[in-house]
C-alpha cells in the first residue's frame, strides 16, 4: 500500500529516523516554521496522499529539526468528513512509521466545554470518546485491527508535555476530547450530551490518528488549541472563521511548547 508514496519519499530524501511526526490542525501550521534546516514536499506529488482540502490545511509535508530532534511534520490533514473515509490519515502516517518516526504528536482546533478554558488555551488530550460512529480500521481483516486503547494518549508523552509546558510558562490543561465526524458544528444539544459523557473539548479529527498510530505501533500524544467555547457553552456560537483566527494566534505558544517537547525527546538512535 505505501510503496509509491515511499519511493517517492525516499528519492526527495524523507528517510528517518525521526524522533517523532507531527501533524497540525487548523490555523496552526506554524509549528513547521520553526524546523531548522526543512526540507518540504506538498501531498499532491507523494502517490495516494489525500489532499488537505479544508482552508487553514496547506497539505504540505516537511522534514528537518526542532530543538536537535530530527522531526517529520504534516501541515494539514485529511478529515474523514472530506473524503468519507475515517482512514484518510493511514497511508501518511504508515508512511512516517516506515520512515522511521517512533513517536506520534497530533494537534487540533477544538471547542471548550469548559468556560475556564477559553479561546487561546492549550489543552492536552488525556483520553477521547468516539461519537462518531466511525473506526479508521474498518474493514482491517488481521487481528491487529483489535488495537488497545487504555493510556490511548501515552502518559510518559503527556508527563514531558507537562514539563515542557511548565518550563515554558504555557498554562497547559488536560482533558477529555469528543470526536464529531462534522463538517456541521455540534449543535448545543449534542454538546451537552457529550458533557455528561465526561468530555472537556469537541472537535472533527485526531481519534482517527490515535487508532491509526495505536495500530501502528507508534505512541501518541495530542493538544489541542481551544478556538472557541462550544456551542451553548455561555453563549458559544463557533464558526470556521473564528477557528481559523484563533488557531493561528494560538500557534505562537503551541510552536513553543512543541519545541520545547521535542527538546526532551531522546534521539531516534538512541531508542532505535
Amino acid at each position: 500500500m505505501t510503496g509509491g508514496a515511499l519511493a517517492v519519499l525516499r528519492e526527495a530524501g524523507f528517510d528517518g529516523p525521526y524522533a517523532c511526526a507531527v501533524v497540525t490542525g487548523t490555523g496552526l501550521g506554524a509549528v513547521a516554521a520553526t524546523l531548522d534546516g526543512a526540507r518540504s514536499l506538498d501531498y499532491a506529488a507523494i502517490p495516494g496522499f489525500p489532499g488537505a482540502g479544508v482552508s487553514g490545511h496547506r497539505g504540505r509535508l516537511h522534514r528537518g529539526r526542532i530543538a536537535g530532534r530530527p522531526v517529520l511534520v504534516f501541515e494539514g490533514r485529511a478529515h474523514a468528513y472530506e473524503v468519507g473515509d475515517a482512514a484518510a490519515m493511514r497511508l501518511p502516517l504508515t508512511c512516517a512509521r516506515d520512515l522511521g518516526a517512533r513517536r506520534l504528536l497530533l494537534t487540533n482546533a477544538a471547542g471548550s466545554l469548559r468556560q475556564e478554558v477559553g479561546p487561546g488555551r492549550l489543552a492536552m488530550l488525556a483520553d477521547h470518546i468516539n461519537l462518531s460512529g466511525l473506526n479508521p480500521l474498518i474493514g482491517e481483516g488481521s487481528d491487529a485491527r483489535f488495537v488497545p486503547m487504555t493510556d490511548a494518549y501515552d502518559p510518559a508523552l503527556r508527563a514531558l508535555l507537562a514539563e515542557a509546558a511548565r518550563d515554558e510558562g504555557i498554562a497547559l490543561v488536560e482533558g477529555i476530547y469528543a470526536w464529531f465526524s462534522g463538517p456541521s458544528f455540534e449543535t448545543p444539544a449534542e454538546v451537552r450530551m457529550a458533557g455528561i459523557l465526561g468530555a472537556d473539548l469537541v472537535g472533527m479529527s485526531t481519534v482517527p490518528e490515535t487508532i491509526l498510530g495505536r495500530f501502528l505501533g507508534l505512541p501518541v500524544a495530542a493538544v489541542s488549541a481551544v478556538t472557541n467555547l462550544a456551542a451553548g457553552i455561555a453563549g458559544g456560537a463557533p464558526h470556521h472563521a473564528e477557528t481559523k483566527a484563533v488557531a493561528a494566534a494560538a500557534a505562537g505558544d503551541l510552536a513553543r511548547l512543541v519545541r520545547a517537547f521535542a527538546a526532551r525527546l531522546p534521539l531516534p538512535e538512541e531508542t532505535a
